[in-house]
């Protein structure tokens, strides 16, 4: 009896221990999202945001420096071609200070005084051209008579001729002399009353609408200034800036789909020409990209155009490769193993770790090129606890 109860508390703590270690060991059983691997379409695009803007659009500026005159019409008024569209007031040439005017005296006293110059200079060359004309003339007799010889009289010739060009010379630079001379008195004329106050009408280049009224109140502008911008509203285009590595993946008449631009459904586009030069960008983040401007037209201009308007923000989804039956398994489940991709299948309540070959990729799904089946169950955002053979249950 005392031998019995000896080997009872000898037994039972190796009993208890024993089980706290088995219970301890055992393989435990952790919960996991899951996926399934499913064939259908795939859709690879470029994402990006646009903006919209009206294809054809025209900035009206004021044709001389003047006052503009309250503008009238408001931003969406429809205008015709050839409608007046605003009216300047021409400025009245500014009166002259004291010093101003003293410059300007100065000045058309030395313009008259080159002027004086260059008509001097005319006279002198005309008299020269005389002289040596009686002079070729009276050598000519004498050559005849053989009392000088043809080679003098060559020579007189060849001066005649520079003089006749001295003379041309000298005549369009009295020319050049009369206009600064004008020019110098034009700035001492009095302004002519006729000038000032003679209203100048601004008309639209094109049938559209206002798009932006640039100047609204009376104000003073120089000649130039815009004042308004016109356009067809119902001619709208996106233009969406893509890396320059995205854009390279982009070809003309590509389809896109225009999402997240406040409407209820999504709108189809087309690509319609990449521009061929690109630009440095800065990101958010501070990093420099260098992007490219893809212009993109609707397939629908007229629901596009009456939901939409000129500089509205929408975001676009350039397809760049679509197949209607492939074999795809959710990008969440991927991970790398070296230098190939890797997915947990489940198989029989255990995770088993399987390499795969993929295809085209998108956020979201994988093309799977080999190493997956139609239905396989995989695991979604495997963690670094999970190992090949564990226990695993679906937390769906």
């Amino acid at each position: 009896m005392r031998r019995f109860l000896l080997n009872r508390r000898v037994w039972i703590p190796v009993l208890v221990v024993g089980g706290l270690l088995a219970v301890a060991l055992w393989p435990k059983t952790i919960d996991v999202d899951t996926g399934i691997v499913t064939r259908g379409p795939l859709v690879v695009t470029v994402d990006e945001e646009g903006m919209t803007r009206v294809r054809d659009r025209f900035v009206v500026s004021s044709p001389v420096a003047g006052r503009v005159l309250r503008i009238e019409l408001d931003p969406g008024d429809l205008v015709k071609r050839g409608q007046v569209v605003a009216r300047v007031r021409a400025e009245t040439p500014p009166l002259l200070d004291e010093r101003t005017r003293a410059e300007a005296r100065a000045a058309a006293e030395s313009a008259k005084a080159a002027l004086g110059r260059a008509q001097a200079e005319e006279q002198r060359a005309r008299a020269v051209l005389e002289q040596l004309r009686r002079e070729l003339t009276r050598l000519r007799e004498l050559a005849a008579n053989r009392v000088v010889s043809a080679q003098e009289l060559d020579v007189r010739e060849s001066e005649m001729k520079g003089a006749d060009e001295s003379l041309n010379a000298a005549i369009f630079a009295v020319q050049a002399a009369t206009s600064d001379f004008q020019r110098a008195q034009a700035r001492l004329a009095p302004p002519v009353p006729d000038v000032g106050g003679r209203v100048v009408p601004v008309t639209s280049p094109a049938d559209g609408a206002i798009l932006k009224r640039i100047r609204e109140s009376e104000s003073v502008v120089p000649a130039g200034d815009p004042l308004l911008e016109i356009g067809d509203p119902r001619r709208l285009e996106i233009v969406a800036d893509l890396l320059s590595t995205d854009a390279v993946r982009v070809k003309p008449r590509a389809r896109a789909i225009v999402e997240q631009w406040g409407g209820d459904k999504q709108l189809e586009a087309r690509v319609r020409r990449i521009e061929p030069a690109g630009f440095t960008k800065i990101s958010a983040l501070g990093v420099e990209e260098q992007r490219v401007n893809v212009v993109l037209d609707f397939v629908d201009p007229a629901t596009a155009a009456a939901a939409l308007g000129d500089a509205y923000r929408v975001e676009v989804r350039v397809v760049t490769w679509q197949a209607d039956a492939v074999l795809k398994v959710p990008t969440s489940a991927l991970f790398r193993e070296r230098e190939k991709w890797a997915v947990y299948v489940v198989e029989s309540g255990r995770a088993r770790r399987l390499t795969i070959q993929l295809g085209h990729q998108t956020g979201q799904e994988a093309e799977v090129m080999s190493g997956l089946a139609e239905r396989d169950v995989v695991i979604l955002h495997p963690g670094d606890s999970l190992v090949d053979g564990m226990k695993v249950k679906s937390r769906s």
